[in-house]
């Protein structure tokens, strides 16, 4: 059987895309390398790697990867490197005269040529595949419900890139859910480039709420998360359905960007620092306890220090439980590379940026201290070094910290293979910034 390894770089949208190519690939005979397996011994046939091509640093890891194994490629240590995904999207002209060692480059448009150069099937086509090689734990996969946007944020390359919003029918979405829990998936985590606006293109409505109940309803599925919402226009329904529905976290991924009017205005998000602060009252009101996590750019254009320390305060007053940051990066195409001058010095976005995650941290661990001595149902993703690795609903895997047990009361007796993968019931006994430290309750 020819060996196939698949690269996967960028978010957990491209994440899904690659598992849904490595499923078609082993159905038509390849062997699946692991991601990390070594190019020198592992006799890998086929290198394929899924780019990103949303900012710089995303892009240069992207090229350094692809240089790494075009390396490989001409040691003969592998016989074909192949790339798609965002970067060779965004550059499908000048890639290949950059970097002629890769066979071949495939745009967006083009995954029909990268099936058939991989000798995969044809049928049925990309839109209502749902087989799935999962790349994560076992019991926790993300489920894509819609692709592209119709927005136009001042310094989003992603529409470029990716095109309109298209959401994926319901059915569609149902089937494929009902074949991941077959297969031991019990945590759902819905994304997109916006999973608020799913079904106005198909339903004629943001059919977000009806989806989340329906996945709900099946068997073995235990648990929904939200991630990637937009504010605009936030629907009602989704709060409603969670403040009720014990399978769906209360948790919400809701990149705001920024609490200032000026700066809102720039970076053409369509919401104000009003409409942004009555929406995140209305989560805490709606959703009793809900967990909220959200992005912040620093270093926009338009963002003086006036904005800023403003911005310092927003995040003072709401204690958003999880928040990560970004510094401004401008993009070739983007509505704000070709109307705005980045004017803001990169020591000063450096500067801005630790500022933030500094006046973060300290609320995040406030919150995590606020849960010792709270008792919670929590996944087991893993065991490594006597520690048991878990999450609550509060926790989404990858982005935020984790709940540790490692004490030896809890561990005595247990099975560590047989309980990966299922919930248990905990006791917090200690926090940090980050990770809280548990202990089984019997």
């Amino acid at each position: 059987m020819p060996k196939l390894q698949l690269i996967n770089l960028g978010c957990s949208k491209n994440r899904v895309d690659s598992e849904h190519l490595l499923a078609r690939a082993e159905a038509a005979g390849w062997e699946i390398a692991p991601e990390g397996a070594d190019l020198a011994t592992a006799g890998i046939d086929t290198v394929l790697i899924n780019t990103c091509g949303f900012i710089g640093d995303a892009k240069e890891e992207s090229i350094n990867v692809i240089l790494e194994a075009a390396r490989a490629r001409e040691e003969g240590l592998i016989k074909r490197l192949l790339v798609f995904g965002c970067l060779a999207q965004r550059y499908r002209s000048e890639l290949p005269g950059l970097i002629p060692e890769v066979d071949s480059f495939y745009a967006m448009d083009e995954s029909d040529r990268l099936k058939a150069d991989l000798g995969l099937a044809a049928t049925p086509s990309d839109a209502e595949y749902t087989g799935r090689l999962l790349t994560t734990p076992s019991h926790v996969a993300y489920l894509k419900i819609s692709e592209g946007c119709d927005r136009r944020c001042s310094y989003c390359a992603i529409p470029l890139i990716r095109g309109p919003h298209v959401s994926v029918p319901e059915e569609i979405l149902l089937r494929e859910a009902r074949s991941l829990a077959s297969k031991g998936v019990k945590e759902l985590i819905l994304i997109a480039q916006d999973t608020t606006w799913y079904g106005l293109d198909i339903y004629g409505k943001r059919t977000l709420a009806r989806l989340m109940a329906r996945l709900s309803e099946i068997d073995g599925i235990e648990w929904i998360r939200l991630h990637y919402s937009y504010p605009d226009a936030f629907p009602e329904d989704v709060l409603s359905e969670m403040a009720v529905n014990p399978k769906i976290c209360k948790y919400i991924d809701i990149p705001l960007q920024h609490s200032e009017d000026a700066v809102l205005k720039a970076m053409r998000r369509s919401v104000d620092g009003a409409a942004t602060r009555a929406l995140v009252e209305r989560f805490r009101e709606k959703v009793p306890g809900v967990v909220l996590r959200t992005t912040m750019m620093v270093g926009h254009p338009g963002e003086g220090e006036e904005e800023f320390d403003a911005l310092l305060d927003f995040v003072r007053k709401y204690r958003f439980e999880r928040l990560g940051a970004f510094q401004y990066s401008e993009e070739e195409g983007t509505w704000g590379a070709e109307h705005l001058r980045d004017s803001i010095p990169a020591e000063i976005k450096q500067e801005r940026y630790d500022r933030l995650m500094e006046v973060q941290s300290l609320i995040s661990e406030d919150y995590n201290i606020s849960r010792i001595g709270s008792r919670e149902r929590v996944l087991v993703d893993s065991f490594s070094d006597g520690v048991l690795t878990a999450r609550s609903q509060f926790e989404s895997p990858e982005v935020d910290g984790e709940i540790l047990i490692g004490d030896a009361a809890s561990l005595e007796g247990l099975d560590t293979r047989e309980i990966i993968g299922n919930f248990v019931n905990v006791k917090i006994k200690s926090a940090g910034e980050y990770d809280l430290l548990a202990e089984i309750e019997k």
